[in-house]
């Protein structure tokens, strides 16, 4: 269920995306809206269920993980997938889809033999295909509502005469 945001809301909405440690003034800095007044809009939209929870991220590599990867799983049981994905700590994301594939598992391992031990584990269930994350020149991008004005039908083609 879509929700009408107003501008205030979505300026919230960025600012926090970009954010999430702002004060209540700060904030209210920002948007130009008193403490209070943005304060209840922050506790509206969490009410509402569009803003679902603030967590910290982190660089993986950092941590000691040295290599990232997209594991794309076959037809499986959900419940012994799922299972798995609960008892695989590696697993950063995991996204049931359609397709060919059932599942794509983001994976966060330290090197190429930690990469093979997790990857085997989803190989029992079924047949896997896995691509090393190179780099990520997009990640998390802040999003707004969506409008429909924003729709661009697709370029067509000039037909030859």
């Amino acid at each position: 269920m879509k929700i009408d945001l107003d501008h205030y809301d979505t300026r919230i909405l960025a600012e926090l995306q970009a954010d999430a440690r702002l004060s209540m003034a700060e904030l209210g800095r920002r948007v130009h809206l008193s403490q209070p007044a943005v304060t209840e809009r922050v506790r509206k939209l969490e009410a509402a269920g569009v803003i679902t929870g603030y967590r910290a991220r982190v660089n993986l590599e950092k941590l000691g993980y040295g290599i990232r990867a997209l594991v794309r799983v076959g037809r499986a049981e959900y419940a012994r997938v799922v299972k798995l994905i609960e008892q695989t700590p590696e697993v950063v994301s995991a996204y049931n889809v359609t397709g060919e594939d059932s599942w794509v598992l983001e994976i966060a391992v330290i090197d190429v033999a930690h990469l093979d031990a997790v990857v085997t584990k989803f190989c029992m269930l079924t047949e896997t295909s896995t691509s090393i994350i190179l780099n990520t020149p997009r990640e998390q991008r802040p999003m707004l509502p969506a409008r429909s004005e924003d729709v661009r039908p697709p370029i067509k083609k000039v037909q030859d005469a």
